[in-house]
């Protein structure tokens, strides 16, 4: 909690506090829609199911020590930090199976963690023996 340590903070974080919690609604729906094609889609992918609760944790807010400002920002940071990081376990697993091939490697770039298991960017020898004889016309 850093920002107890500033001096003067009240008027920054009142100013800054319909944009941050702003973001909750736009959130909250994007969290939707992205469940809703987790639960859709990845069957038809055969891809498991990612379990949400390892991702999202919501337990902060219960400390007897904070403020009750500090517990909804717990709360908000818990499921912010949370979901955006679900989303990505999502993203990754869609991305490994519709994709598989590296970025050009670029040193301001940093790859995902999950780009480690993939093909080199412009290996097309391998690209064809894993994948050639599989391939139809558009898909």
């Amino acid at each position: 909690m850093k920002y107890i340590t500033i001096k003067h903070r009240m008027l920054r974080h009142i100013l800054a506090t319909p944009f941050i919690f702003g973001a909750v609604i736009p959130m909250a729906l994007l969290d939707l829609f992205i469940e809703i094609y987790h639960r859709i889609c990845f069957p038809f992918y055969r891809i498991p199911y990612v379990k949400r609760k390892k991702y999202i944790k919501i337990d902060r807010h219960k400390l007897s020590y904070l403020k009750p400002g500090e517990k909804i920002n717990c709360i908000y940071c818990g499921y912010a930090t949370g979901v955006m990081h679900y989303w990505s376990i999502i993203v990754a697993e869609t991305e490994k199976y519709f994709c598989s091939v590296k970025h050009e490697k670029n040193p301001d770039f940093i790859p995902p963690e999950h780009h480690k298991e993939f093909l080199e960017y412009s290996d097309k020898e391998t690209f064809d023996q894993e994948y050639g004889s599989k391939r139809t016309p558009f898909l």
